[in-house]
């Protein structure tokens, strides 16, 4: 069974959501640290166009999204499971709203000022490449303001708060998706603008949650290279795919040449030929000079499929 491979920075709020399941599976894998910022050349050597944090690589098969990601990982290793019954559905409606709404919000309350000072202090050109990389994948979509944020980022902590009246986890005794989700917004202000993290003060609950969660840890890490990574793309061949591998919504037939994308943040597109597209997920064929043949895999959920218009 080929290793798993992270592509993630260490700041990167989604790739903590991701060491933290692994630590929770207790699933040994490799770290390929990228750059926080455009351009990635190694990364889209795997992904093609894809570019937001973190990828998962398993051999020739490349993942995108968190939401994927955590399926992949509940296929590979399924105890302790992500999706407990028998509020499985419950916990992933709760975990989709987790990364966006509560993600959004707490993002633009860290990046007020003083957060955003923090982060990058006085080294202006850096915060600057950060600012405009991040303009940039935004594609216009709204954001809160500053003082907005930090009056739903309280109302939300309040929320969580009151899930934690009666179980250390905010579904019950262990933890579930929904966990993983909401942890890694709150754990960005505690560990990268902790100079703003006196709005989860009033929610001592969160708090002790908040540290039971990072204490799972994250797993057996050992570190690696991109060029190690490309190098195993490579020398593999993808996984076979199941048969039942088509639902069509979108009337494009398997074989197409076709382009997947973020629908808001991170707009990016990937081109392949369309090789599955099943209840949960599509999956893109490509070709690249220094991988090889790769299948790059993305959640429906969140993610526009289009045909590619001849010429």
């Amino acid at each position: 069974m080929s290793e798993l491979i992270l592509h993630h920075y260490p700041s990167s709020p989604f790739s903590e959501k991701v060491r933290l399941m692994l630590g929770y599976k207790k699933l040994a894998w490799k770290s390929v640290v990228i750059p926080a910022i455009a351009p990635k050349p190694d990364l889209n050597a795997l992904t093609g166009g894809y570019r937001r944090t973190p990828v998962l690589q398993i051999g020739a098969d490349i993942y995108c999204d968190t939401a994927l990601i955590a399926d992949v990982l509940e296929h590979r290793q399924p105890l302790p499971t992500l999706y407990p019954e028998p509020s499985k559905g419950l916990a992933r409606i709760l975990a989709q709203w987790a990364d966006h709404t509560l993600f959004w919000t707490a993002m633009a309350y860290n990046f007020q000022p003083r957060g955003f000072e923090q982060m990058f202090g006085k080294t202006r050109e850096v915060a600057d490449a950060f600012r405009n990389d991040r303009k940039a994948m935004s594609g216009g979509m709204m954001r809160l303001r500053p003082d907005d944020a930090a009056a739903a980022y309280k109302s939300y902590a309040r929320r969580l708060s009151d899930m934690l009246d009666d179980w250390p986890f905010l579904m019950g005794e262990t933890p579930c998706i929904a966990d993983f989700a909401a942890c890694h917004p709150l754990w960005f202000t505690r560990v990268r603008t902790p100079v703003l993290d006196d709005i989860l003060s009033a929610t001592p609950a969160v708090l002790e949650w908040l540290d039971r969660m990072q204490a799972i840890g994250h797993g057996d890490m050992q570190e690696s290279s991109a060029a190690e990574a490309i190098a195993v793309a490579a020398a593999c061949a993808p996984a076979p795919l199941h048969e039942d591998r088509f639902q069509d919504d979108h009337g494009i037939a398997l074989g197409s040449r076709v382009t997947v994308a973020a629908e808001s943040f991170g707009l990016e597109t990937t081109e392949g030929e369309l090789i599955a597209a099943t209840r949960m997920h599509f999956t893109l064929r490509r070709i690249d000079a220094r991988a090889g043949e790769v299948n790059v895999h993305f959640p429906r959920i969140g993610y526009v499929l289009r045909a590619v218009t001849p010429a």
